[in-house]
């Protein structure tokens, strides 16, 4: 199979599967989206999405936000982890899109990455959803999946991002970054993994990677 196909099989699996895809974080606006994915490094989304209804309802946009504390709104969102460097970085980026964005949520990779505590795929999470500009966020299930089916090296997430851009067309990056990271949510996980269900790597996976996962599996 040549990547070509296995592209193809991959295009056409996941769009039989998923035809309509939800977006994970529950938000309304750019604002709330940027600061649930902010919320959701080394978080689940299922933490952070009962987390942020309670900040939400407190400020839900900069003005709100920056009324509060920088412990107050640690406090909040405490359960999540990271809470102080993410509350700081709440904070900060609040003040800032208050001061250089009348409040709003800049439209570009630039204008968000230079917000404190937003990296690349934070701002590829907000480009893609709320702005749908095309970008292919990478997190721990798209990097996963993309060596798992042989289409990148899994050396790391910005090589991963390079190669999925670069075989992907790039109208479709939007919605198959969700489907990729619904699929290996439910069938092709880290831990629990079971072949059989994962109809995508049976088909087209690295060879390497079917004969370790036989070999631990007898």
């Amino acid at each position: 199979m040549t990547k070509q196909e296995k592209v193809a099989f991959v295009i056409d699996t996941l769009e039989s599967i998923y035809p309509e895809i939800p977006i994970p974080l529950e938000h309304k606006d750019p604002y709330t989206l940027l600061i649930a994915v902010l919320l959701s490094a080394q978080s689940t989304d299922v933490k952070v999405n009962q987390i942020t209804p309670l900040l939400f309802e407190v400020a839900d946009n900069p003005y709100d936000m920056v009324k509060l504390s920088v412990e107050e709104i640690r406090e909040i969102i405490k359960p999540v982890g990271l809470s102080p460097m993410k509350s700081k970085g709440i904070h900060g980026l609040s003040k800032i899109l208050i001061e250089k964005y009348n409040g709003r949520v800049p439209q570009t990779f630039e204008g968000l990455e230079e917000l404190p505590a937003v990296g690349h795929k934070t701002a590829s999470v907000v480009m893609a959803q709320a702005f749908n500009v095309p970008a292919f966020p990478v997190d721990t299930h798209i990097h996963r999946l993309m060596y798992r089916w042989g289409l990148s090296t899994g050396k790391n997430v910005k090589q991963t991002e390079k190669d999925a851009k670069r075989l992907f067309p790039k109208d479709k990056w939007n919605k198959l970054h969700l489907q990729i990271i619904w699929y290996g949510r439910q069938y092709s996980p880290a831990r629990g993994w079971d072949l059989e269900k994962d109809i995508i790597t049976k088909k087209i996976g690295r060879k390497s990677v079917l004969k370790d996962y036989r070999k631990k599996n007898g």
